[in-house]
Formats: structure tokens, C-alpha cells, sequence
């Protein structure tokens, strides 16, 4: 493994750790999970500013359940399963089944629709050892699932708004745009072909709608319908398929979903499926890459190392390390006994963006120094190193990132 490749990233980083005798299993460290979490909550917030209501279902469940929707059949190898006595059961490999039930739970009417779920899914799928890489790939991971339930004239308007949601959250990633390819039937699917050619239709022209040219992946699709999938390019120049939106009337049907029709009838619902990420683990080993383990500073696990110069001035780092964080800044104290450029070399080599260091003149006037890890420096009031900070923090906020030297105040 070279020094760029996420697995020697998430050792020297201390992100994560993955063991031996438990294969595909992530262990996420403190600094790991901050990632984590900071991508989840950013996430979390644009899909309830996009109309979606947040859920939470069962890891375990009957195999029964996963035998109607027809993921046994075509999953059911790969699915960890338990049987506990009275009835099989089965670790969920994805969320979608899940997300029927709780649509099923209620006599639903057409005034309704389009009803949208998101869930932060643990889901387990039982790879084989040969196919699993670092934290791209494992047996245990967490999706950003989400599923609209709609009518076929909602389909455009709801693929359309899920593409400018998902090319948003690329932007902010650093990702300037994405490639996209719209995967058709299959040679072993469910449905007719008249509901495959409207589906593949309804899908390309969502994409075109937004502005998008899909290169057709002729036989790709899930086995329940097409779907798009969304690809980033790396500063490597390296393909990764991350987003995908499907189109799908099979599992709606399987599952028995309906809602009351205008005239009073019972119909079936559409049922979208899409992620922006697909995984965590993976779009994280794919930031870290792309960055070379230098994340943007609002990704980054801590922002801010703050340095006393002497141990007098410990006091003083303590307050400012205080106020970074009653602001929202993931700051870190180095204030150990080596010397200050023993402690810049380490926060350099943790991937800190920024540090804050403090002597007595900072400590005299209320001031701190922030320095960039080109050395770039900055002598600021702490009120306005707090501000410029905040500012940066915010995901698409157009602030400068690292290596981009703070102007003098």
C-alpha cells in the first residue's frame, strides 16, 4: 500500500482500525468517527431541507419479509442469517423492504404523495473475504438510504430534485461535477417490458432535464428497475461510482403497497430508491484519497491545534481552546512538553489545518495566532480568528481553504 491509499491513511491518521478476526468490521476511533459524524449531520440537514422524513427500522428480521420482496432469491447468499428457535431470520442488506412496512402502517390517500423516508441505515452484507478493501468495501456499513413513495407523474420532478441535491453535496465534497450512466434491464429481472421501457425512459429524461448526458450501461440495472448511477473523479483521476437513483413499480407490488386513488380505488405507488453516498466508509476512503489526508477544513476530525508557547501561558490555551469550541470548532489541545515546533511538526502530521498558538502577548491583549500549514500567519483578536473560523467551517461557504494564507488584520 502506498502512503496515499486510504487503508495507510486510516492507520497513520488513527481514524479507524480494522482486525483479523472480525473481516470487513470497522473499528472507528475518535477521529474517525468525527468524520463520520460531521458527513452524517451535513447530510441529515440538506435531506430534511429537501422534504425527507428521517426513520430508523430493524437490523434483524424475518426471512419471510426478505423472501416477498425477492432480495432472498437474488441476495440471499450473501445475507447473514440467524435462526433463533421459532423462525429464520436475517441481518438486513439494505433498507428498502424496511421502508414499505412503515408506508403499509397507515391507510394512505393521493393527496399524500410523494412521501419521502431517509434513514441512516446499518446495513450487513456477507462479502466474500477476496472482495473486501479497506473500508470501500466491508460486510458491516452505514448507507444514507433514502425512498420516495410517489405517483408516475411525480417521477421526473422527484429524480430532478434528488440530482440537485446530490451535484450540491458533490460540490461541497470538493467535487466539481460528476459522471453519470443510466443502467437498463438486466437478462434476470421482475416486471414486463412495457414498465421497463416508460422506467428507462422516465430516468433519461430527468437526467437530461438537469442538464446531464447518461452513458447507457446496457444491462446494469437493479433487478427490480434502471437506475442512474453517480460517479466522482479523483484528483487521480480515478473513477468511483457513489450516488444511484432507481426507479422501481416491483418491490411496491411484492410488498403489497397501496394508496386510495382520487376516485376512490386502491393504486399502487412508484417507489424511488437513491443515496448520495451509497456508503460512508466508502465516500470517506474516497475524500481522504482525493485529499491526500488533508481534508478541507470543515471535514477535518480536529480544526484547530491550539499551542501554548510556555507553560505559562497554558491558562490562556485553555480559554482559547474554550471559546473554539463553544463556537463550533473542533479544537485540540498540544500543550505537552515537547517543544512548540516539535508540537507544530506533530499536528502537522495528524492533517490539522490550522493552529492556534498563544504566548504572552497573545495572552496580554486577547489575541491568538493562527498559523496554516504552509506557515502562513496570522496575529488576530480572538473574537475575529473565532469569526473567520465559523465562516470557514460552513460546507460551500466559497471561504478560502488551506494553504491559503489569513491577511494581516
Amino acid at each position: 500500500m502506498d502512503d496515499l491509499d486510504h487503508r495507510t491513511l486510516g492507520v497513520k491518521l488513527k481514524l479507524w482500525h480494522l482486525q483479523d478476526d472480525a473481516p470487513g468490521m470497522v473499528f472507528w476511533h475518535p477521529r474517525g468517527h468525527a468524520i463520520y459524524r460531521v458527513l452524517e449531520d451535513y447530510v441529515r440537514r440538506r435531506m430534511r431541507r429537501a422534504g425527507y422524513a428521517e426513520v430508523r427500522t430493524p437490523q434483524l428480521l424475518p426471512r419471510e419479509l426478505w423472501g416477498r420482496s425477492g432480495h432472498w432469491d437474488k441476495f440471499g447468499a450473501h445475507m447473514f442469517r440467524v435462526d433463533d428457535g421459532e423462525q429464520a431470520m436475517a441481518l438486513k442488506p439494505m433498507s428498502c423492504p424496511c421502508h414499505v412496512q412503515i408506508f403499509n402502517s397507515g391507510l394512505r390517500a393521493w393527496r399524500e404523495l410523494p412521501i419521502r423516508y431517509a434513514e441512516f441505515g446499518a446495513c450487513h452484507r456477507n462479502e466474500p473475504s477476496g472482495a473486501l478493501h479497506g473500508i470501500m468495501r466491508t460486510r458491516a456499513f452505514e448507507q444514507d438510504d433514502a425512498h420516495v413513495f410517489c405517483r408516475e407523474q411525480d417521477v421526473e420532478d422527484e429524480v430532478a430534485r434528488f440530482i440537485a441535491l446530490l451535484r450540491e453535496t458533490y460540490r461541497d465534497l470538493g467535487f466539481a461535477d460528476c459522471e453519470v450512466a443510466l443502467a437498463t434491464r438486466p437478462l434476470v429481472r421482475a416486471g414486463d417490458d412495457v414498465t421497463w421501457d416508460w422506467a428507462e425512459a422516465a430516468l433519461g429524461d430527468a437526467a437530461r432535464r438537469c442538464g446531464l448526458a447518461p452513458q447507457i450501461n446496457v444491462g446494469e440495472g437493479a433487478f427490480y428497475g434502471p437506475k442512474l448511477e453517480f460517479s466522482l473523479r479523483d484528483r487521480m483521476g480515478r473513477s468511483w461510482q457513489c450516488g444511484t437513483v432507481q426507479l422501481d413499480g416491483v418491490l411496491p407490488q411484492r410488498l403489497d403497497a397501496s394508496y386510495v386513488a382520487p376516485d376512490g380505488s386502491r393504486a399502487r405507488p412508484l417507489m424511488i430508491h437513491h443515496a448520495i453516498f451509497g456508503s460512508f466508509g466508502r465516500i470517506i476512503a474516497i475524500l481522504l484519497e482525493h485529499h491526500g489526508g488533508v481534508l478541507p477544513f470543515w471535514l477535518a476530525p480536529e480544526q484547530v491545534a491550539v499551542a501554548p508557547i510556555a507553560q505559562a501561558h497554558a491558562g490562556y490555551a485553555a480559554a482559547v481552546l474554550a471559546a473554539f469550541a463553544a463556537a463550533g470548532i473542533r479544537a485540540v489541545a498540544y500543550d505537552g512538553a515537547d517543544t512548540l515546533s516539535r508540537r507544530i511538526v506533530a499536528a502537522h502530521e495528524m492533517a490539522v489545518p490550522v493552529m492556534a498558538i498563544v504566548g504572552g502577548r497573545e495572552m496580554r491583549d486577547g489575541r491568538v495566532t493562527l498559523r496554516e500549514r504552509d506557515g502562513a500567519q496570522a496575529d488576530l483578536p480572538l473574537a475575529e480568528a473565532l469569526f473567520r473560523l465559523q465562516a470557514r467551517a460552513r460546507p460551500g461557504s466559497g471561504v478560502a481553504d488551506t494553504l491559503v494564507p489569513v491577511a494581516q488584520s
